[in-house]
């Protein structure tokens, strides 16, 4: 019994250890919540997913394993030419003989590291690929949601979504799952050597399994959750940053530099707090497989050395110098995989809180798309028409109740009222950004619902108050969704809307650089930029929301004159606070708290001494008293 005393110290330490890293493991607690959209998902929808992307390229990997089998052959019988050499060391030999087997050892070697190469080559190219795909496919359900969607998510956890996110799971098609299989085969192909070779060994390294499992399923646990608290804290940080940096005029105006700077310092502690977690875990994790690998060298050097010493048989195996030897590489090729798995388990954890996040994304379902029967339409023929239409961006909250108006075709139809009246929501229900509560609405009578959206978005050119032009060039911004636009077409509507005027200025024309959200040009430009826009695309209706809010006279005085000529080429809806621009209006809906409360032309309106009058008097006294005059 005195004999084993060495194990049993050794199993003491091991299990005294194993107590001690379980304890810390259990007393990490989880105070993720999950958050608007987000979901946790099992490993299998998330494996089934991931595994949906690499079908089409199942001939590489096919490919690869082919490959990887040569360096698993590798690990598998250089153990045995290096024992055979140790025996052949010990006695008498013939050089030609040790040669060739150095000569055979090598050129395994060889082999095994030019299919590592090919194999690292082939699944960095194929990886790529599928990161490529797993992205697009994001961005374009991304373009697929709705405005109210997309409100509800802030810009830098999209963001996060599509870079980092799909960044962590390339990880698992480039070296994770061939490393997974690479090294579970090596596993195998080590346990059946080393059973071949002396079983009873085998038996004694078998004992440490069990442990190298439980570790594991409770590393899978707690690796999971450390690895989502830093994806949330991630995105987190690049949420705060993507609104911040792009509202940072405001933050210095205000003097709020510090007290931004503290909220981005708990957003990072909190990211910073996740990291260590994780690190914990792995660090928890990979030292306790290195423990059970040293414990399992310490049994064989006792039990196979004291055989060999005393050239007596171990459970009634003989023990030779080779046998050693050849047992010590083994199971050191034994535990490295399992330390390699350890490593490869945790980006495992890593991809798999990634592709969560991807997938909790993918599965939004738009609120917004075409029916089964949704049909195209080219032109506005018959006009527009709501039908006692309600809306409520939240419940019981109605912002449009029981309008009911009618445009005909080549109308100019304006709508005014206060802030919050319902006017540019008017617009945005008859593009479809969002869906009605409500009625119908119909153009050429046929219900929007009923007509597909790229079809019904096409039909309208939208000039907005606050215009967005995109990082590039003038000529860019203009074309936007065209080709073949010659820079003749292009300068000749820059004219009709006034806005050849700066360009001509400028040193290169409409090669001019657009600087982000178009920052290097005054409101005015970029106004008169976005009219040419919209023309350029020859659209059947016109919308122009609050367009010359923000613009000065000057400007104002060009886009008055380029409205008029606008009037006489389609359908125009105009949402106006400047009552100067919507006097030529066929049609001037007056809202009031979602609802339209008088209808007619500017003069039928001001005869009728209603709301349209008293708003009209106050905004020319207003104009009156900032031109020095006295008011009426």
């Amino acid at each position: 019994m005195r004999e084993y005393y060495p194990l049993l110290i050794v199993g003491a330490i091991t299990g005294t250890f194993a107590l001690v890293f379980l304890a810390a493991f259990f007393s990490m607690k989880d105070r993720r919540e999950a958050i608007g959209f987000e979901r946790n998902m099992k490993d299998a929808e998330i494996t089934r997913r991931l595994l949906a992307y690499a079908k089409p390229y199942i001939g590489n990997f096919l490919l690869v394993g082919l490959v990887m089998l040569f360096s698993v052959a590798y690990d598998v019988i250089s153990p045995l030419l290096v024992g055979q050499i140790e025996e052949m060391i010990k006695e008498d030999f013939a050089m030609r003989e040790l040669l060739t087997k150095v000569a055979v050892y090598a050129g395994i070697l060889l082999v095994s590291l030019a299919c590592t190469y090919v194999q690292a080559i082939i699944l960095q190219i194929t990886g790529q690929k599928i990161l490529s795909r797993i992205r697009e496919d994001l961005f374009v359900h991304i373009e697929s949601l709705s405005q109210g969607q997309l409100s509800e998510i802030p810009v830098g956890k999209l963001v996060t979504r599509v870079t980092n996110d799909t960044g962590a799971i390339s990880m698992m098609f480039t070296n994770i799952l061939t490393g997974l299989v690479k090294n579970v085969c090596i596993i195998l192909g080590v346990l059946c050597a080393m059973l071949l070779l002396n079983y009873e060994l085998t038996l004694m390294v078998l004992c440490f399994v069990p442990f190298i499992f439980l570790f594991t399923l409770i590393f899978r646990k707690f690796s999971r959750r450390a690895y989502r608290r830093v994806k949330d804290g991630t995105t987190n940080i690049n949420t705060f940053l993507s609104e911040n940096l792009s509202g940072m005029k405001i933050i210095q105006i205000f003097n709020r530099e510090d007290r931004k700077m503290e909220e981005f310092s708990e957003k990072n502690d909190a990211l910073g707090r996740a990291k260590r977690q994780q690190i914990l875990v792995f660090g928890i994790f990979r030292p306790i497989v290195y423990m059970l690998y040293i414990s399992s060298v310490l049994c064989l050097l006792y039990l196979g050395g004291r055989g060999y010493i005393r050239d007596t048989a171990f459970l009634g195996q003989t023990i030779t110098s080779g046998t050693l030897v050849t047992f010590y590489m083994y199971i050191t090729k034994f535990f490295n995989p399992i330390q390699n798995l350890a490593e490869q388990f945790n980006w495992l954890q890593s991809a798999y809180a990634s592709a969560e996040k991807i997938f909790t994304v993918m599965d939004i379902v738009p609120a917004i798309t075409d029916a089964p029967d949704a049909v195209e339409i080219d032109t506005v023929e018959k006009g527009i028409e709501f039908r006692h239409v309600w809306f409520a961006y939240k419940p019981d909250e109605w912002v449009l109740r029981d309008v009911s108006f009618t445009v005909e075709p080549k109308q100019t139809v304006a709508f005014v009222g206060a802030t919050g009246s319902g006017k540019t929501t008017i617009l945005s229900l008859l593009c479809r950004n969002y869906e009605i509560d409500r009625g119908e609405i119909l153009i050429d009578g046929i219900d929007v619902r009923k007509i597909k959206l790229a079809s019904l978005r096409r039909l309208f050119g939208q000039m907005l108050q606050d215009v967005f032009l995109f990082s590039g060039t003038i000529r860019s911004n203009i074309l936007l969704r065209s080709e073949g636009i010659s820079d003749e077409e292009i300068m000749k509507i820059c004219r009709y809307v006034n806005a050849d005027r700066f360009i001509g200025r400028l040193s290169r024309g409409l090669d001019e650089e657009v600087r982000e959200r178009g920052n290097n040009f005054s409101a005015g430009q970029r106004q008169l930029l976005s009219f040419a826009r919209t023309l350029i695309h020859r659209p059947e209706v016109m919308i122009l929301d609050e367009a010359t809010a923000n613009i000065d006279t000057e400007t104002e005085l060009l886009i008055q004159d380029s409205l008029e000529k606008m009037m006489h080429i389609g359908t125009m809806l105009i949402v106006a606070h400047r009552l100067s621009t919507i006097q030529h209006a066929d049609r001037i809906l007056v809202l009031s708290h979602g609802e339209i409360i008088e209808s007619g032309t500017h003069r039928e309106l001001l005869e009728k001494h209603g709301s349209y009058y008293e708003l009209y008097r106050l905004q020319y006294d207003r104009e009156q008293l900032a031109r020095g005059a006295e008011p009426s």
